[in-house]
């Protein structure tokens, strides 16, 4: 099933184009100004997680999957500042061909809707699209197209993961895709291409004033989050260090230290691990969540706070409306006055180390172009698709590939998950790692694997250990 929509106000008409099939009309042929087209939809796939989403977390054993398997014949385009056209079609884990709706249409008719799409006359918001329209993740022609910018650095590391030989990865890594979000790259017609995505991947459902107040405080970063080490040989050398128990006993610290920058999220519990973690931290990432539920949630394994190394530099995932009313408490020095976390003082999160030169904000056709290329999970094909997502510990090991040229991922899943606790931190006990519906697990394990076997990153596994801690 094929539906056109066209969304039109006083000083923008766009059309806009999406295959979902017919399963996915709530109510009656016509949803949200949706009209019906009997063309078939190229989008199917099965689902993995059961439908019904009451239960937010369980745990056990997983079925077994492949890794992910590339099957396309495009070549990346694009210079500074375009769209870049989409792959026609890639294979996923689980088989499922997804077809952009582009392949069904001719070529002019796609150039066409991308003009539309980036209309630059555009003076006003289009109105809001209700995610609840959709009992899946809605295809729209212009879903795997990306903002990006000048191409990065030319390396010179030999050893760069841009030098990568294998077509799998080269035909679906951008290279200088956008990363960042800040106040001078969401115009209105931005805002309105960007309406049609739902949250971390767009602002699906938002309030135009709300989210700008916070995007026109972001500052356009001065600098690259990672610059070549004297002596290095052009080389940057990251360490993406997870909370994984295969980490408890590793003693894999000065490994991760030795590297030139250390990434770290989450509730990253140094003290007293430092032996198994390291000590360093160059880049913390974050969600508003995180960040504040991590104090709570880790306080009896001595996490205190946010790591707050000297000249660290933070990274935030705009994951949801909350995390802008984060933004717009802490770029103004305000206590948040609405949402979740009224009356928080977000900077204080940071310890001394807070600096608006040293902030960063992920952009979300970043954040869409991992999900759609490297972790398009089935799941998208549940009623509960809205909350499906990347982890957070995934979006920095792909933040790592865009900015590094050597990178080593330690504490994430790998096949023999089922031996180490949920955590490194959790010592003297036996537990089992969780598995929450809006994160796929199975499928990122799969993919850090298949990443490792053809040398894109070194994944830390450790086989023979009993599970538990060391």
């Amino acid at each position: 099933m094929r539906y056109s929509s066209t969304h039109l106000n006083s000083s923008m008409k766009m059309r806009s184009t999406i295959c979902i099939q017919k399963s996915e009309q709530k109510t009656s042929p016509t949803i949200s100004g949706l009209q019906v087209d009997e063309t078939p939809s190229a989008f199917s796939s099965e689902h993995f997680l059961p439908v019904n989403n009451s239960r937010p977390t369980f745990s056990g054993d997983r079925p077994k999957d492949k890794s992910f398997v590339i099957d396309d014949d495009y070549e990346l385009s694009g210079t500074k500042g375009n769209l870049t056209p989409p792959p026609d079609v890639f294979e996923t884990t689980r088989g499922a061909k997804l077809a952009d709706s582009a392949k069904t249409n001719s070529e002019t008719s796609r150039k066409s809707d991308l003009k539309r799409a980036s209309n630059h006359e555009a003076e006003t918001p289009m109105p809001p699209l209700d995610v609840k329209s959709f009992n899946k993740l809605p295809i729209w022609d212009f879903e795997d197209v990306y903002n990006q910018d000048a191409l990065p650095r030319r390396t010179t590391c030999p050893q760069s993961l841009r030098n990568s030989k294998d077509e799998s990865f080269k035909k679906i890594f951008l290279p200088n895709i956008r990363l960042y979000m800040y106040k001078d790259n969401v115009n209105m017609s931005e805002w309105n291409r960007l309406s049609h995505f739902n949250n971390p991947f767009g602002f699906m459902g938002f309030q135009y004033e709300e989210v700008m107040e916070a995007v026109k405080l972001i500052p356009k970063p001065k600098e690259p989050l990672f610059s070549p080490k004297p002596g290095s040989n052009g080389c940057v050398s990251c360490a993406v260090v997870g909370t994984g128990g295969i980490l408890n006993g590793s003693r894999m610290g000065k490994e991760i230290d030795d590297h030139d920058y250390v990434i770290r999220m989450n509730g990253a519990v140094i003290k007293g691990h430092e032996e198994d973690v390291g000590n360093r931290t160059s880049v913390y990432v974050h969600t508003a969540h995180s960040i504040t539920a991590s104090k709570h949630f880790y306080k009896k394994y001595g996490y205190t706070s946010a790591p707050a190394d000297k000249g660290i530099k933070y990274v935030m995932i705009p994951e949801g409306m909350r995390d802008f009313h984060w933004l717009t408490g802490l770029f103004k020095r305000k206590t948040i006055a609405a949402g979740q976390y009224r009356n928080l003082r977000p900077w204080m999160y940071y310890g001394s180390q807070f600096e608006e030169s040293r902030f960063y904000v992920l952009h979300p056709d970043f954040l869409r172009y991992i999900r759609n290329r490297f972790l398009k999970s089935d799941n998208l094909n549940a009623t509960f698709w809205p909350m499906v997502r990347p982890t957070n510990g995934a979006f920095t090991i792909f933040l790592a590939l865009q900015t590094c040229d050597i990178v080593s991922a330690y504490g994430f899943m790998t096949e023999d998950y089922e031996k180490y606790n949920n955590h490194y931190y959790e010592n003297n006990v036996t537990t089992q790692v969780i598995f929450y519906s809006n994160h796929d697990y199975i499928l990122e394990k799969n993919t850090w694997k298949k990443l490792h076997d053809i040398k894109i990153i070194r994944l830390y596994q450790r086989m023979g250990s009993k599970k538990g801690t060391e």
